[in-house]
C-alpha cells in the first residue's frame, strides 16, 4: 500500500536558509508527497520567503506546500506539535522532520523511509553517531561529549532496548500510528520535545530504528544553550523516573 509521506519543516529565523533547503529537497521529491512548513513568529522574513517558495515549488514540482505561522514564537517543540498535528489532519502516513537551517540532509530521504516502506519501523531516527563521523562533521567539541554523555544517561533510565546511538538527533520520522498513540500535546514546547517522544515511543512499546546519516555543521546559527538544555534533560528523566516509580505519575508517559 503506498503511504503519504509529508515533509515537516520547523522554520525560525530561516529566511535565509529556506531556499537552499527546497532546493536540496527537489533531487528527493519523488519520494514524498506534501511539504508542511511552520514559521515560529519569526522576526525576520522567514514567512514571506516560505510562501513564495511554496508557491513556486507547487508550480515547478506540482507539490502541495502548507505555510502556517505562529504569533507569538512557540518554540521547536510547539512547532512539532503544529506540524504533526497537520500532518494527521492531511491523512499523512509519515511525518518525516527536515531542519529549516539545513544541518540535516535532505538527501537522505530515501534511507529514512526504507525501515517504514520494510514494516520494520514506527520511528526512524537519522543518526549521526552510526555515520561515525560527529567531530570530523564539524560538531564542536562541547556539543559532541555532551550529546554522548546524555544519551547514555537516557538510555540507562529510559530502559531503551535495544539502546538508541543519539537521542538528540533532529532528523526523524513519525508513522501515523506513532503520532495517534503518543500523547505529543503534552510534551515541552522547548528542545526537550525530541527526548520527551522518544520516552513516549518507548513507552508504547513502537518500533523505534536508526540509520546512519553524515554530520554536517555549517553557517547555521543555535538558539540554543547546551547548559541550560542539559538542564532540561534532566528534569525530564526526573518526571519519567518519578512517573514510572508511581511517586508522580503523569498522562504524558502513560
Amino acid at each position: 500500500m503506498q503511504k503519504k509521506v509529508i515533509i515537516t519543516i520547523p522554520a525560525y529565523k530561516a529566511a535565509d536558509t529556506l531556499p537552499s533547503v527546497f532546493k536540496r529537497l527537489e533531487k528527493v521529491d519523488e519520494y514524498f508527497d506534501e511539504i508542511i512548513v511552520v514559521d515560529d513568529g519569526s522576526l525576520d522574513d522567514t514567512y514571506n520567503v516560505a510562501k513564495k517558495l511554496g508557491e513556486e515549488y507547487t508550480k515547478r514540482r506540482g507539490k502541495q506546500v502548507v505555510i502556517l505561522q505562529h504569533s507569538p514564537n512557540r518554540g521547536y517543540g510547539g512547532s512539532q506539535k503544529t506540524l504533526y498535528s497537520e500532518t494527521l489532519k492531511r491523512g499523512g502516513d509519515i511525518a518525516v522532520l527536515v531542519h529549516a537551517d539545513g544541518q540535516y540532509p535532505p538527501e537522505e530521504l530515501p534511507n529514512i523511509l526504507q525501515p517504514f516502506l520494510q514494516e520494520k519501523a514506527d520511528v526512524v531516527l537519522g543518526s549521526r553517531a552510526l555515520g561515525g563521523q560527529m567531530i570530523h562533521g564539524g560538531m564542536p567539541l562541547f556539543k559532541y561529549f555532551g550529546n554522548r554523555l546524555l544519551t547514555r544517561l537516557e538510555n540507562l533510565i529510559v530502559g531503551m532496548k535495544p539502546p538508541v546511538s543519539e537521542y538528540h538527533t533532529g532528523y526523524r520520522a513519525f508513522s501515523r500510528k506513532a503520532l495517534k498513540q503518543t500523547r505529543f500535546h503534552l510534551n515541552s514546547e522547548k528542545y526537550v520535545y525530541d527526548s520527551e517522544s522518544l520516552i513516549q515511543c518507548r513507552e508504547k512499546g513502537l518500533k523505534i530504528k536508526e540509520v546512519p546519516i553524515p554530520t554536517y555543521y555549517g553557517q547555521e546559527i543555535s538558539y540554543l544553550s547546551p547548559t541550560r538544555y542539559g538542564m532540561r534533560i534532566l528534569k525530564v528523566l526526573i518526571k519519567y523516573m518519578l512517573h514510572k516509580i508511581k511517586l508522580r505519575p503523569t498522562l504524558q508517559y502513560s
